[in-house]
């Protein structure tokens, strides 16, 4: 997969690049269940349709079949290749929109304790750990909305807790526990905004899927983790 500066995404299969118009025929295909009527429904030539279909099936395979016969005469349908390059496409599409949507919380701090390139910071909202410079203790920590998982709460979370499997620490996760304050939902992916206290937000991105199982709402109360290494704190002496 490719991705332009644009955010639109496109799949590269040898030297044939599929695109929108090459999902949207596909899905034209499967919805009318004839070549003819999807050029029709897209306002396409018959002919430009199929010579796009007989590229794409020289790169991957066949992308349609032939049904015949029967009370309707017959039609055309998509093979399991072409569904299978309808999933991966949707779902780099996601992938994308929730890069493209991505911010960033910014919180300001003091280190307290450094541990390798670790620290733990002094934040309004509770202790953060994250990745610190070594040179400095004044910093602010940035925290990239598509880093932070959302979990049903299960009662009151603030600060840092460590993961243990087997005894082994496996990820040192920060876990702070916040309302819904506003809800930004796109087709595949939504925008959440907490409200963690202190006059102070994180911004989140899940996945519309993610938001219909939490049943997330203004004022609903939701865990929030994110790794320690996706937490980042730079000096202040380096902010603009």
């Amino acid at each position: 997969m490719t991705v332009e500066k644009d955010y639109q995404t496109e799949l590269t299969i040898d030297d044939v690049t599929i695109d929108r118009q090459d999902v949207e025929m596909l899905a034209a295909i499967d919805d009318h269940g004839s070549m003819h009527a999807a050029a029709d429904a897209l306002g396409r030539s018959y002919a430009r349709l199929q010579r796009r279909v007989v590229a794409l099936e020289d790169a991957v395979g066949a992308v349609t079949e032939r049904r015949r016969g029967g009370a309707d005469g017959g039609g055309t349908e998509l093979t399991p290749v072409a569904r299978d390059l309808l999933r991966q496409f949707e779902r780099h599409q996601t992938e994308l929109d929730g890069v493209a949507r991505a911010t960033a919380s910014v919180f300001p701090g003091t280190v307290v304790d450094r541990t390798g390139e670790l620290g733990t910071v002094e934040t309004p909202i509770g202790q953060i750990v994250a990745l610190v410079p070594a040179d400095d203790s004044s910093v602010q920590v940035s925290v990239r909305s598509d880093a932070v998982v959302l979990s049903a709460s299960s009662g009151s979370a603030s600060g840092a807790d460590t993961e243990v499997t087997n005894t082994v620490q496996t990820s040192l996760r920060n876990q702070f526990t916040g309302t819904v304050t506003a809800i930004d939902a796109a087709d595949a992916i939504a925008s959440v905004t907490l409200d963690l206290g202190a006059g102070h937000t994180l911004q989140t991105v899940i996945t519309q899927t993610s938001l219909e199982r939490l049943a997330l709402e203004s004022g609903t109360e939701v865990k929030a983790s994110f790794k320690a290494t996706a937490a980042r704190a730079i000096s202040v002496a380096n902010v603009d």
